[in-house]
């Protein structure tokens, strides 16, 4: 199966989510959620990305997560990970609670395609305060790609993980699972990248990217909003339509995509210290905001 094979099946069978200019989405993936050991890189962030959805929660935006939210190539299980980072998936659940999370999965937490498989580890967790099995994410959906269309103007936009152009992590996930759980776990604590993984591997992330801006270009100069190589991309008005969100691993910041007032913005979370020596988290516009509008085509 080809590249435009994955992507045009993402689409086909893509959830659908109706929006407006009122709507509110943040877009954030690639968190790599761990276990709180050496080899997390999502824990160097957790405070930064834990503030943020913060404020995306009070301020009303719905949060779309675009795959590898999870790390289970190196964990062996979920339940190591919401222990590690509680407080997050607590958050989480207080979106899901009130319709506002919408998952995607990626390859990094391919499992998640199999709905037994989320609703036997995900529904719910053992409460030790009391003693007993609570509620966590009952009912959630993990979907290969979304589709958010814009109730006046029939504007698409899609969103999926983006793996779905890198043949190696997509149909031979498991195989990557398995190299990277024995070798390249114990070697990315010593600081040796895995030279599989596209963000990582930039020969790799240039064939991705290429064989989604094809994609695009064959479907019309659809709005496409990905991750996985963990590079942000914002492209111009008139440009290919290809957005990537970047990822919550960089160092000391996470990069996110922010959906309002029918216009889309690439934005920054970091740690920043200030005149007086105090460190607090603050936000960054990197590029935008630009009008949804300008982008389509007929």
């Amino acid at each position: 199966m080809s590249s435009k094979s994955r992507l045009d099946r993402a689409y086909k069978n893509a959830f659908r989510i109706k929006f407006d200019d009122s709507s509110k989405f943040i877009l954030f993936s690639d968190c790599h959620r761990g276990d709180n050991s050496f080899a997390d890189d999502f824990a160097n962030n957790r405070n930064i990305y834990f503030h943020a959805l913060k404020h995306y929660y009070s301020e009303g935006f719905s949060y779309c997560e675009l795959g590898d939210g999870d790390e289970l190539w190196e964990n062996l299980s979920f339940e190591s990970i919401l222990n590690a980072h509680k407080n997050v998936y607590l958050l989480m659940k207080q979106f899901h609670e009130e319709h506002r999370l919408h998952m995607i999965w990626g390859n990094h937490d391919m499992v998640y395609r199999d709905p037994n498989y989320v609703e036997k580890y995900l529904s719910t967790y053992f409460d030790p305060k009391v003693g007993e099995d609570v509620e966590l994410f009952c009912d959630i959906k993990y979907h290969e790609g979304i589709v958010l269309e814009h109730s006046d103007t029939g504007q698409e936009l899609f969103l999926c993980h983006g793996h779905q152009a890198d043949w190696w992590n997509y149909l031979f996930w498991k195989w990557s699972r398995f190299m990277v759980r024995i070798l390249w776990k114990p070697l990315n604590v010593m600081g040796i990248a895995d030279p599989t993984s596209p963000a990582k591997n930039y020969k790799e992330l240039i064939k991705v990217e290429r064989r989604t801006k094809k994609w695009i270009i064959e479907n019309k100069n659809l709005i496409t909003i990905a991750g996985h190589t963990h590079r942000p991309r914002f492209p111009e008005p008139g440009d290919i339509a290809f957005f990537n969100d970047g990822s919550c691993v960089h160092p000391r910041s996470i990069t996110g995509i922010e959906i309002e007032d029918g216009k889309i913005s690439l934005i920054k979370w970091q740690i920043v210290t200030t005149e007086d020596g105090t460190l607090k988290i603050d936000r960054f516009l990197l590029e935008g905001p630009t009008p949804l509008i300008d982008y389509k085509t007929e």
